[in-house]
């Protein structure tokens, strides 16, 4: 037996379940403001999505997806890999200060559900370490051809530059302005000569 046809835009939805859960925080996100935010009835938040766990793990896949996809296409249609990432980083300083003052979705999820749920706080870390897999792999191809001299670890550079991001994301929230962001991001990337 089917079921009802889908009445609504799931992307659509989805990115409204994204910018409330950003904003508000797992715990804090009742399955009430989900439905306000997605404009969907109950029947349908169900019938597409099972609960708020579930729709939360389509939410973290879907927006980590996106955004080592960016990455990826930037550091694949580049020259430069190495300075593609550095384009990333960069990119923090001059994002709007709505998104400045919501930090980094990750890395709240991360601390937020740490003593609440760990099968979600292993579900982001695990997203989180795609990007890290994605700078290693970077790293080590830019020391293997010369463009980086650098002669630490990949792995290790790699995660080096994981823990900048999350700092940077409670940092921008501290400044979230270019001129203070800029100089600080700059001597991160330092470590990528």
């Amino acid at each position: 037996m089917a079921g009802r046809p889908q009445i609504f835009n799931e992307q659509e939805v989805l990115e409204k379940a994204t910018q409330l859960f950003w904003t508000k925080g797992y715990e804090a996100t009742s399955t009430d403001d989900l439905l306000s935010a997605m404009g969907i009835g109950k029947s349908s938040f169900y019938h597409a999505f099972k609960g708020k766990k579930e729709l939360f793990e389509l939410v973290i896949e879907r927006f980590v997806n996106k955004s080592v996809a960016a990455l990826l296409h930037d550091i694949e249609t580049s020259h430069q890999p190495i300075e593609a990432i550095k384009r990333f980083f960069r990119a923090i300083a001059t994002t709007p200060n709505t998104i400045h003052q919501k930090g980094c979705f990750m890395g709240n999820t991360i601390v937020e559900l740490s003593n609440i749920d760990k099968s979600l706080e292993i579900m982001a870390i695990k997203r989180l370490k795609k990007m890290e897999q994605l700078f290693a792999q970077q790293i080590a191809k830019a020391q293997q051809n010369g463009q980086l001299k650098t002669k630490e670890e990949a792995a290790t550079i790699a995660r080096y530059l994981v823990t900048q991001w999350n700092g940077l994301n409670i940092t921008r929230r501290m400044y979230p302005d270019a001129n203070h962001l800029l100089p600080i991001i700059e001597l991160q990337l330092s470590v990528l000569k």
